[in-house]
């Protein structure tokens, strides 16, 4: 979860300020974690809590769960930046999904990436925490392709096959390159116009940070992009202390509590 948060953290100020260039303060004054953060938080810990009551094979049951804690997380922090259906959706008390293709399946997705044991259960549990509200197939795809490169990247792939995998499963066209992306990339929350190139500024990264420097450097939904090559990052390289630490600094005591229970599961 926390290389999403990262990405989160550090592209938060460049959201509606694209800077297309990897030259930027890593951490500056208006950095903050938003939606992307929070959502993250919540399928974090409504997946552990699955697990603890061994429901995760359940998926009325984790469904639950998960609609349960995205709408308490996302209450605690009303104004953390959601998309207008998905807010209307966390303040309502009906709560069907409303098939949505944002990123929003995609960036809160890192959680399943971990606790699966195989690719197979790993794509089923990205599955339902994408269609409680995200249940259109570019946001379910989105979710899907985001966990799978995680799985696939913390069980030791080498980023060839993990480019292979994903185009050969969600079709995303991954053989671009984040020089022609950046030029003329503008804001898109879809999946089919983020998860792609957010993967692509994983795949180009030579480290953690280079990950992310990339991502925030193509523009666009930039904070959602970042949180999303950043949890792919994580899986990949190690995150460096001086970034955890600085990133850590500015969540809440709650949020990091939940890190640090994710952390010694």
């Amino acid at each position: 979860m926390l290389g999403a948060i990262i990405g989160d953290i550090i592209g938060s100020p460049y959201e509606w300020h694209n800077i297309k260039t990897k030259e930027f303060e890593l951490f500056r004054h208006r950095c903050r974690f938003t939606d992307d953060s929070v959502m993250t938080i919540a399928v974090g810990e409504a997946l552990m809590e699955a697990k603890r009551r061994e429901v995760l094979d359940d998926e009325e049951a984790v469904k639950k769960l998960l609609i349960s804690s995205l709408k308490k997380w996302g209450l605690k922090y009303p104004d953390a930046g959601y998309g207008r259906a998905f807010f209307g959706w966390l303040i309502s008390e009906d709560s069907a999904p409303y098939n949505s293709w944002g990123n929003g399946s995609a960036m809160r997705v890192s959680p399943a990436g971990w606790m699966a044991d195989n690719i197979i259960n790993t794509r089923k549990l990205a599955r339902w925490t994408a269609e409680v509200t995200h249940n259109h197939p570019e946001g379910v795809k989105g979710a899907e392709a985001v966990a799978s490169a995680i799985f696939l990247a913390r069980k030791g792939a080498i980023k060839e096959e993990i480019h292979d995998y994903i185009t050969q499963e969600f079709g995303y066209n991954l053989d671009r390159t984040c020089d022609g992306i950046r030029p003329g990339y503008e804001f898109d929350v879809s999946c089919q116009g983020s998860v792609p190139e957010a993967i692509i500024a994983f795949l180009e990264g030579t480290d953690f940070e280079d990950v992310i420097r990339n991502a925030v450097s193509l523009g666009g939904d930039s904070d959602t992009i970042a949180a999303m090559a950043g949890s792919i990052a994580e899986a990949f390289y190690v995150i460096p202390n001086r970034i955890a630490r600085e990133a850590l600094k500015r969540l809440p005591d709650e949020m990091r509590e939940v890190l640090a229970e994710w952390k010694s599961r």
